[in-house]
């Protein structure tokens, strides 16, 4: 049976992969699919699930400083909106309640609020796997994302606590002890070395500090979040987050998987979903005009707004506390379940293509924009550049120093990490922040002296995006990129790329060259005795 579930779950996840739409949204439909058929979750399916979520919360934590979530930005784009989606949910299904006779709305105002609460959540799995996907994770809108994802989980042990009476151990006030032994943690990562002793070490951090958390009855992966948070600011972070990658996007299909093992729909919860999926217009623009009003950018607001309409999984685990103390019908349930599915195939589909509509209707985004905005777009723009090199990466880096040796100031960096750019500073590279997905960065600009634009970016969709803003700023250059497969070549190539250089057959001809330039160097002693 297990050979069932996993190629059910590949052909579900490879054919939403041919369409366009992240396979992830394959193995929601695969689990409603199977649940439908009559399949029964397979052993441990829930356990899966736990350790994606938790592997997932720790290497979200690796990629977060502590200044990213004690914000101001993030801290009011939490709590207003999280008030005031519960506040409208409430007061919408109090007078559905009233002026309908429909049953699954004979709820009181407290079950009501409850129901707004839990959907007034953005999903951490959703939305840290759409940045993850689309490298945006580091950039203005991801930190700020991230950020509120981590006060709503704050907001969710609060809530567990309130509602299940569980209250904490006292001896959780001793978890304050992992700040000191922080530098203890770190020479244990810095000596694990580079194989398989890292994910290793990295699943005992991530499930230790789940248990630790757990025993003192606390949510466990809040712990874990934490733990990568502790440990983000290591030398070996970004080499362990690597690490992880392939072992949380496995263990993460069983969460996938086991939303669909939720409930059956019928036809009245499909229809309360469907109207419960509209209120994501309405979370949009709560979320839009908050962050607007706290001075953010309105192209990071609308970004970010789009990353976190869609709904939270913890929206189940609320609305089946519910159901256990008898307050809601379990249709409300398999409502709740079905309109995050929903989201989360809106979502993904959406944000793919956000800087896109931002570019289109930017002169309408941007009257929202708060006239005391700081326009911080790019503090040091690349004024002299004649080479533009975006993302400050390892190749990035490499080509750069290349670069500048042949023609100095004439070679800049960009890159929307901070941290990158600070590091790059040092060095005394000429380096920019910015964002290349950013339409107005590219207007600022003077492309007309830029010659050469070198895209050095991980993420294939990325590449893409920024070579359409440089469409829309009728960028007249040349485009070259880079791709680690062939077919990634071709469609960047058809994306508009002049040149595409292989990540890896160029690593192999580079590696030749400077072998070549050894047996040279042997050779001239040869020569010149021969001379003589």
């Amino acid at each position: 049976m297990d050979l069932y579930w996993i190629l059910i779950t590949f052909i579900f996840g490879f054919a939403l992969k041919q369409i366009g739409l992240p396979p992830m949204i394959g193995y929601l439909v695969a689990g409603f699919a199977m649940n439908a058929y009559g399949l029964k979750p397979i052993d441990n399916l829930e356990t899966f699930a736990n350790l994606g979520i938790t592997l997932l919360l720790f290497t979200i934590g690796l990629k977060v400083r502590i200044k990213d979530i004690t914000d101001t930005v993030v801290l009011g784009g939490s709590i207003v909106p999280m008030f005031a989606v519960t506040v409208i949910v409430a007061l919408g299904t109090g007078l559905l309640g009233f002026v309908t006779s429909i049953n699954l709305f004979n709820i009181d105002w407290q079950t009501a609020a409850f129901i707004g609460f839990a959907l007034s959540f953005s999903s951490t799995v959703c939305v840290a796997k759409i940045l993850e996907e689309t490298g945006e994770l580091k950039t203005r809108h991801g930190k700020v994302s991230i950020g509120i994802l981590v006060i709503q989980d704050f907001a969710a042990v609060i809530f567990l606590v309130a509602a299940l009476g569980t209250l904490p151990s006292v001896w959780a006030l001793g978890l304050i002890l992992l700040v000191p032994l922080k530098p203890y943690f770190g020479k244990l990562l810095e000596k694990t070395g580079h194989g398989e002793l890292l994910p290793l070490v990295g699943f005992c951090f991530a499930f230790g500090a789940y248990e630790l958390f757990y025993a003192f009855n606390l949510k466990g992966d809040l712990g874990a979040l934490l733990m990568g948070m502790l440990l983000s600011s290591n030398a070996k972070s970004n080499e362990l987050y690597k690490s992880l990658m392939h072992f949380k996007d496995l263990f993460l299909i069983g969460f996938f998987l086991s939303i669909g093992f939720t409930a059956l729909p019928t036809f009245e919860t499909v229809s309360l979903a469907l109207a419960l999926t509209l209120l994501m217009a309405v979370k949009f623009v709560i979320f839009f005009f908050v962050l607007v009003k706290f001075k953010l950018r309105a192209r990071t607001s609308f970004l970010t707004a789009m990353a976190l309409m869609n709904f939270s999984e913890f929206g189940l685990i609320v609305a089946k506390i519910c159901v256990e103390k008898t307050w809601l019908s379990p249709q409300w349930l398999v409502a709740i379940a079905m309109s995050v599915t929903f989201s989360f195939v809106i979502s993904s589909f959406v944000f793919k293509h956000a800087h896109t509509y931002y570019s289109r209707y930017k002169d309408k985004i941007l009257k929202f924009e708060s006239e005391d905005t700081i326009n911080n777009t790019c503090p040091n723009m690349p004024t002299t550049a004649e080479i533009l090199i975006v993302g400050m990466g390892r190749v990035g880096s490499g080509s750069y120093d290349a670069l500048a040796c042949e023609i100095g100031d004439k070679v800049w960096g960009i890159d929307a990490d901070s941290d990158r750019i600070e590091k790059h500073k040092i060095h005394n590279r000429n380096v920019a922040l910015a964002d290349a997905e950013d339409i107005e960065f590219w207007q600022q600009v003077n492309l007309s002296q830029v010659k050469l634009i070198m895209i050095a970016l991980p993420s294939l969709a990325d590449m893409k995006n920024v070579i359409a803003q440089l469409k829309f700023s009728h960028y007249q250059g040349r485009i070259a990129a880079i791709a680690q497969y062939a077919d990634d070549g071709e469609i960047l190539l058809k994306s508009g790329a002049h040149t595409v250089f292989n990540y890896h057959k160029e690593i192999g001809a580079g590696f030749a060259k400077e072998s070549l330039n050894l047996l040279a160097e042997q050779n001239i002693p040869e020569e010149r005795l021969a001379q003589a």
